[in-house]
């Protein structure tokens, strides 16, 4: 097992966490960890409104392009890969996980199958009013389409014809999703990530800013992680 210290951050979909990560990271020189369950898919770039490939390599980003739609994927599989990823990030370097996935935050601060013996690590999460979260899930969502989602969707479906049961409930990539569609389950999600938080987590409410999730970490500090 190893054990490092991290800074987290999470939240609902478009709640802008993850612009005020790789803001952060710029100051800190930060190793960035993906805690998102639909970012480890290969191709699906769009749809889950992946960070650009030059982030990516800027950040040393782990989390991001670990399998294809077509295989089956697990918090156990990302606690693997987390731990294969962060092997190879210097002690010096500072690390910063964000992402939305309450499952993976909850696999890797207590375990796959331990129950919580004390409450859980406090950490910040971003609370944000629902309408806006609402508002920008559509012009998110616009964006999307506009820079090809359907032509993304069609291109993949040719070339893995059969896809894993998790890379199936990815929003957008269903069949039959309309923009209409996409929006409300979207939204929903945003919804059903915030309850998680409220109850499965020690949350830190913070405001969408940078300024606030810097003051967060500097008061409260990272978290010990021990990646198995």
């Amino acid at each position: 097992m190893l054990e490092r210290d991290a800074y987290i951050l999470a939240g609902p979909t478009a709640s802008g966490k993850s612009a005020i990560a790789a803001a952060l990271a710029r100051e800190m020189g930060a190793r960035i960890l993906s805690a998102d369950s639909m970012l480890v898919y290969k191709g699906m770039d769009i749809g889950t409104a992946k960070p650009p490939r030059a982030e990516i390599e800027e950040f040393g980003m782990g989390g991001v392009d670990l399998v294809t739609p077509a295989e089956e994927f697990s918090s156990g599989a990302w606690l693997r890969a987390a731990a294969a990823w962060v092997r190879d990030v210097p002690r010096d370097r500072p690390l910063i996980i964000v992402g939305g996935t309450g499952l993976y935050f909850s696999a890797l601060l207590r375990g796959l199958d331990r129950a919580w013996t004390m409450p859980p690590p406090a950490y910040p999460v971003i609370q944000i009013d629902r309408a806006v979260v609402r508002a920008r899930i559509a012009a998110r969502l616009d964006d999307m389409f506009m820079a090809g989602l359907a032509e993304e969707k069609r291109r993949l479906k040719a070339r893995y014809p059969v896809w894993s049961r998790t890379a199936s409930r990815a929003i957008g990539y269903r069949d039959g999703d309309d923009r209409d569609k996409i929006l409300t389950r979207t939204y929903q999600l945003a919804k059903r990530q915030d309850t998680w938080f409220r109850h499965q987590a020690t949350p830190i409410y913070v405001a969408p800013t940078v300024d606030d999730v810097r003051a967060c970490w500097r008061m409260h500090g990272p978290v010990r992680v021990t990646f198995a």
